[in-house]
């Protein structure tokens, strides 16, 4: 049996959706019961360490899908992780985050905490580092068709982004494959993309000019305030962007494209996706 943890979140849906078309033995964790998935859900909030065990019993493998709130993912994972080494779970997979352990990305050391953790569990694990998202990207995919620009703080740095379908079908195929254990696979697109070509790609599909305007980051910071963003996250966007300036999210080591068997989704076609809708 397979659990997967945030089975509610766009990930966990889609690898949920994967793992039934493969016929696979699956159970939903997550914070409402009563969620439709098509298949069992078991109570799993990341906040309630009671809730957890329970919903891990019988588990022989578990998906655990990162928190999506930073500076409380490290307890909330090592609460499932302890509970899967209780419940004798045999194989701990987690989505964290690219080059984990040496990266300076600034999302990173939660992730790292982690891995380090679930090391130390004794469990038989697979890391799954999963890149950045095409979705990451729908709002300015958005505003660069309505406003004939898109504005960043990333000078010239690529970002190897792919689909989230890419990675939820990296999970399923190893949650459902042989081999996987003690693996860490470094999971990004095909094709790593700079913001004047992602511009240049936008005014494509929508026919017209579309630019990308570069701004230092405390100038970025100040437009997203401007623009409405808290403080606090706009600090942390601007942040990543100055991580992609740096090319902390450009390798392109072609994990993603052996596990799934096929290219990764361009980006291009999610811009044409969301242009369509």
């Amino acid at each position: 049996m397979i659990v997967v943890t945030g089975a509610t979140g766009q990930l966990g849906r889609l690898v949920v959706d994967g793992l039934r078309a493969k016929g696979a033995n699956v159970v939903a964790g997550a914070r409402d019961k009563n969620a439709d998935l098509g298949v069992e859900v078991r109570e799993l909030d990341y906040d309630r360490p009671e809730t957890i065990g329970p919903a891990l019993a019988g588990a022989d493998q578990v998906l655990l899908i990162s928190g999506n709130e930073p500076g409380k993912r490290v307890p909330q994972h090592t609460a499932v992780v302890d509970a899967a080494k209780l419940a004798g779970v045999r194989h701990l997979v987690y989505t964290s985050a690219p080059l984990a352990d040496t990266t300076p990305l600034v999302l990173a050391p939660e992730h790292k905490a982690t891995e380090e953790a679930i090391r130390a569990s004794g469990l038989p694990f697979t890391f799954l580092r999963n890149g950045w998202y095409h979705e990451n990207y729908l709002d300015t995919i958005r505003q660069g068709a309505d406003t004939g620009e898109i504005v960043g703080a990333a000078g010239g740095g690529r970002v190897a982004s792919a689909a989230r379908q890419d990675f939820a079908d990296a999970a399923v195929a190893v949650l459902t494959g042989t081999g996987h254990e003690n693996a860490v696979y470094e999971l990004t697109g095909d094709t790593a993309w700079t913001f004047p070509e992602l511009a240049a790609e936008i005014g494509d599909v929508a026919g017209r000019p579309v630019a990308y305007r570069d701004l230092p980051a405390a100038e970025f910071r100040q437009f997203l305030i401007d623009q409405g963003t808290p403080a606090e996250v706009a600090g942390f966007v601007a942040a990543l962007e100055q991580n992609i300036a740096d090319g902390t999210l450009a390798h392109t080591p072609g994990d993603l494209r052996t596990l799934i068997g096929r290219p990764t989704t361009p980006i291009a076609d999610t811009i044409k996706a969301v242009l369509a809708a």
